[in-house]
C-alpha cells in the first residue's frame, strides 16, 4: 500500500492517475465513514448543468453542479461552509459541512446571499459497501489524504485540484501529475 493515512469522515480520497471513468483524476471528500460503508462526493467533475437547470424554483441560480459520483445521479446533495447561514449541516471535517436545511438554502440563494464559494452541489454520489473501499485502497487505486481543507474544497478550480492534492502529498507521489491522462497517447 502506497500511503497509510487512516479512512475517515472527512479524509480525501485522489484516484491513481489511470483510474478511468467515473473516478478519472477524482478528488472525493469522504462524508460518511462507518461499518455500513462510505460515502462521498467527487470533487471536481463538473457537471453540464447549472443549479437552475435542475431546480425549477430556483431558475436563476448560476451555480455549478458537480458530478457526485456514479450512484443515484438523480438526487442533489450539497456541502457549504457556512454554519451561521445554514443550520443542521453535519461537519465532516473543519470547517465543512454536509447538508443542512434546504429551504434556507433556497431562500439564500434567490436572495444572492449565498455564493458558489460558499456552497457545492453534486448530483448524485460515490459509495462504497462494507470493506470494498479499503481493499480498493490495498490495490493502490486511492491515495488517503487529510490535507483537504476548506480552501481547497471550495476555492481551488476543478482543474487544478487533483494535481495540487497529489503534489501536497510530497515527493514520493508529486511526480504522477507529470502521468499523461491516456497512457496509449504517449
Amino acid at each position: 500500500m502506497l500511503n497509510t493515512i487512516p479512512l475517515n469522515t472527512g479524509c480525501g480520497l485522489i484516484a491513481e492517475p489511470f483510474m478511468p471513468d467515473p473516478f478519472k483524476r477524482a478528488v472525493i471528500l469522504v462524508t460518511e465513514y462507518a461499518e455500513a460503508g462510505t460515502m462521498g462526493f467527487v470533487l471536481n467533475h463538473l457537471s453540464e448543468y447549472l443549479l437552475g437547470d435542475l431546480l425549477p424554483d430556483l431558475p436563476y441560480s448560476e451555480i455549478p453542479v458537480f458530478i457526485g459520483g456514479p450512484v443515484e445521479n438523480e438526487t442533489l446533495h450539497f456541502i457549504h461552509c457556512c454554519p451561521e447561514k445554514i443550520n443542521d449541516g453535519i461537519e465532516v471535517t473543519e470547517g465543512v459541512f454536509w447538508g443542512g436545511d434546504f429551504d434556507t438554502v433556497k431562500q439564500l440563494i434567490t436572495t444572492y446571499a449565498l455564493n458558489s464559494q460558499e456552497i457545492r452541489f453534486f448530483s448524485g454520489y460515490s459509495g462504497w459497501d462494507y470493506k470494498q473501499l479499503e481493499n480498493e485502497i490495498q490495490e493502490d487505486s486511492w491515495l488517503v489524504t487529510n490535507k483537504l481543507n476548506k480552501n481547497a474544497i471550495f476555492c481551488e478550480t476543478e482543474t487544478n485540484l487533483w494535481r495540487n492534492q497529489v503534489v501536497k502529498l510530497g515527493k514520493r507521489f508529486a511526480h504522477i501529475v507529470n502521468f499523461p491522462v491516456d497512457p496509449s497517447l504517449n
